[in-house]
């Protein structure tokens, strides 16, 4: 039915509005061909694939409008829900000037983010921009609503709820630190990159000539700088990979961890799945699957300093943060790429209330000029002082070495788990015997001049430490709480885990800690 009284200034308002409504709806044909060239999906298609149907309500559509060629000012903000959870999305749209950063577009990601902190709602951002519009610096830049307030408003949100960013493009400049402050980083291979200066601005300033992915690919910052957390082959796999880590989360650091309907493991543990013998590698992974519901795994940073494995599982339905050495890379060493890696995880899940169980097979820290150079001190007691730190239950389980430091950076008895733990090939020692004889009769050794009676000497002398640090002499000092077979440590730890849910949360009144960072 028309309106009785039609007024055209209306009718050309909503024109013009449908004009603009229509330009965000979908990319223009040559956008769209450039999408589909690189595989990318439409912003709003993301935005389809990880809100449930029909939740999705946008906020500043028409931002920019008068423009004329900036379409929601290149990002797209708003709420719906995530199997059934709410939270709110800031996307940016690569068809709009590389999907770079004006005015109108850092004042929408602010109010974003403003709302998550107001009502507590977990944060997903889908990023792909080219970093800030020159020609609007003095607008976005600087001031009180500039683009640092975003990274402010990141940093109070940080522990409060969830930020889980998908990297589908590049994340230049100053907006690198956008996916740097979230919770979780998957990079999408061959199209995420991440840098603060592009490789023209590396050759022109310091003289180096140096390739996009060698600078700031997805697979360089997944593997060696340890900025990114996952890999995905696609925009559509990120965006799952999101999902199922949002899964294991609480939507506030107040909420409860989702519960899920148990299930039992795989393959089970049994007296064959850890090597006796401590000097054989072998694939923790093993032992985590034996523990952990079925196909209910979801490890964080695979390709980085896989010497710990660390990631979210379910035990008997909960969800449970694990850290495991893993003897079949480098031995199971620590260094201070595994050392920040462990750090940040058991930041992660103390801060949401996700229980931590440490899988402990590590000979300690490593040792020698190159790693005394990079800082091993600092980055190990940064490792340390997580665990000594972290409120949530722990528990520690010597699967078979913990020497060293080593047993104080897998949560060992001096840092107040439920409970240590130790299967029948479980070591504890400052040392492993070998070491240990030489630096305490390295003199006395190279005195016997006789082979047979030098390693008879050496002999004695390693049965004598390994009787010292005998296991049971360990229980019987409660420095052991139990020894369990392994088919017996899946219980084992539902039960302690069970027990330990009313525990108190309290570690020091002060202002802050001090981390050695």
């Amino acid at each position: 039915m028309e309106n009785p009284h039609p007024d055209p200034r209306v009718a050309d308002l909503r024109g013009r509005l449908d004009t603009a409504y229509r330009a965000s709806a979908e990319p223009t044909e040559r956008a769209k061909g450039k999408l589909d060239s690189q595989g990318k999906l439409y912003v709003r298609d993301r935005i389809e694939l990880l809100f449930d149907e029909g939740t999705f309500v946008e906020d500043g559509r028409f931002a920019n409008s008068t423009a004329g060629n900036l379409p929601a000012d290149g990002v797209v903000t708003g709420r719906g829900e995530v199997d059934g959870r709410p939270a709110i999305v800031v996307a940016n749209d690569p068809t709009v000037k590389a999907g770079s950063w004006g005015a109108r577009t850092v004042e929408k990601i602010i109010r974003a983010t403003e709302a998550a902190l107001r009502e507590e709602l977990p944060l997903f951002w889908f990023v792909d921009s080219a970093g800030a519009r020159i020609t609007d610096q003095v607008d976005l830049f600087p001031g009180r609503r500039g683009a640092g307030r975003i990274f402010h408003n990141q940093v109070a949100l940080s522990g409060k709820v969830p930020q889980i960013c998908c990297l589908f493009g590049p994340s230049a400049a100053g907006g690198a630190y956008i996916p740097s402050f979230t919770d979780l980083i998957i990079m999408v291979e061959g199209n995420a990159s991440m840098y603060l200066g592009s490789p023209r601005m590396a050759e022109m300033v310091v003289g180096e000539k140096v390739s996009l992915e060698d600078m700031g690919g997805a697979r360089m910052h997944c593997t060696v700088s340890g900025v990114g957390d996952l890999l995905a082959s696609d925009d559509a796999e990120a965006i799952e990979l999101a999902k199922h880590f949002f899964s294991y989360l609480p939507e506030t650091w107040h909420d409860p961890v989702p519960h899920y309907e148990p299930e039992e493991p795989a393959v089970p543990l049994d007296r064959n799945t850890v090597p006796e013998a401590e000097s054989v590698p072998f694939d923790v992974h093993e032992v985590i699957e034996g523990l952990v519901d079925d196909d209910s795994f979801f490890e964080v940073k695979p390709l980085f300093a896989p010497e710990l494995v660390v990631g979210l599982g379910r035990i008997d339905g909960q969800t449970v943060g694990i850290l495991a050495n893993n003897s079949a890379v480098k031995g199971g060493v620590l260094f201070t790429d595994s050392a920040d890696k462990a750090a940040r995880f058991i930041w992660l899940c103390d801060a949401y209330g996700i229980p931590l169980l440490y899988l402990a097979d590590v000979p300690g820290f490593m040792i020698g000029s190159e790693v005394e150079r990079g800082g091993i001190i600092r980055h190990g007691a940064k490792m340390v002082s997580a665990v000594s730190a972290a409120t949530v239950p722990q528990l520690c389980v010597v699967v078979r070495k913990a020497y060293g430091a080593g047993l104080y950076a897998m949560g060992g008895p001096g840092f107040g788990p439920e409970a240590t733990i130790a299967l029948p090939t479980a070591r504890i020692a400052v040392m492993g015997p070998e070491a240990a004889v030489n630096a305490v009769f390295a003199n006395k050794i190279a005195e016997i001049e006789d082979e047979e009676e030098r390693a008879a000497y050496v002999d004695a002398r390693r049965a004598e430490y390994v009787e010292d640090v005998d296991l049971e002499r360990l229980a019987s000092d409660l420095v052991i709480d139990a020894v369990v077979e392994p088919e017996q440590l899946r219980d084992e730890v539902i039960k302690r885990f069970r027990y330990a849910a009313r525990r108190d949360r309290h570690f020091s009144t002060r202002h802050r800690a001090i981390p050695p960072v």
